[in-house]
């Protein structure tokens, strides 16, 4: 029953990353990266990693998502036509058979079932919460509060953007 929540999870996420790169309308791209984000926390659920699930839903999903889609609203782009792809059909060779190449070293991938160094039972006990914010804040304590400031100054940076008047084009001819 695993390999078969597996297959669909693996191979819409495939569909959906095609899709998101190979659609025309912006807005259809978000959607398509919506349901990849989706099926790939879908995967995180078939790990038993709940902690990445909710992460990757409310995080990505969500939040990241959002964003994206704010900004793409902000943006007029019915002024400029910028399409990268001229037809879908020039993605779909190429995807199958790059997803069949997935699949096939997923199978034969010398990395499945590599075990970390906490003990299975320690981590069923306490459970994957517990044991990734320990790993967290313990060991990669450091580089979690860099990444905090990186994102701070991200804010800050997006704040200061957007407060800053835009230049008036001295060229422009006024009526």
């Amino acid at each position: 029953m695993m390999s078969v929540f597996f297959t669909y999870f693996a191979l819409m996420s495939i569909a959906a990353g095609v899709l998101t790169v190979a659609l025309k309308n912006p807005v259809h791209c978000g959607l398509a990266l919506l349901a990849l984000l989706l099926h790939v926390s879908g995967l995180f659920i078939l790990l038993n990693a709940e902690f990445l699930w909710a992460v990757q839903v409310v995080v990505y999903a969500g939040a990241i998502l959002v964003l994206y889609l704010f900004v793409l609203m902000l943006l007029n782009l019915k002024t400029e036509e910028r399409y990268f792809h001229t037809s879908w059909t020039y993605f779909l060779a190429p995807a199958i058979l790059g997803s069949l190449y997935v699949l096939a070293q997923l199978f034969h991938s010398p990395f499945s079932g590599a075990k970390g160094d906490a003990p299975a039972q320690a981590v069923l006990q306490d459970g994957n919460t517990f044991a990734v914010g320990i790993k967290m804040f313990s060991e990669y304590l450091l580089q979690f509060e860099i990444v905090g400031i990186f994102l701070l100054g991200a804010i800050i940076g997006a704040i200061v953007l957007a407060k800053t008047p835009k230049p008036v084009d001295a060229n422009r001819n006024s009526p």
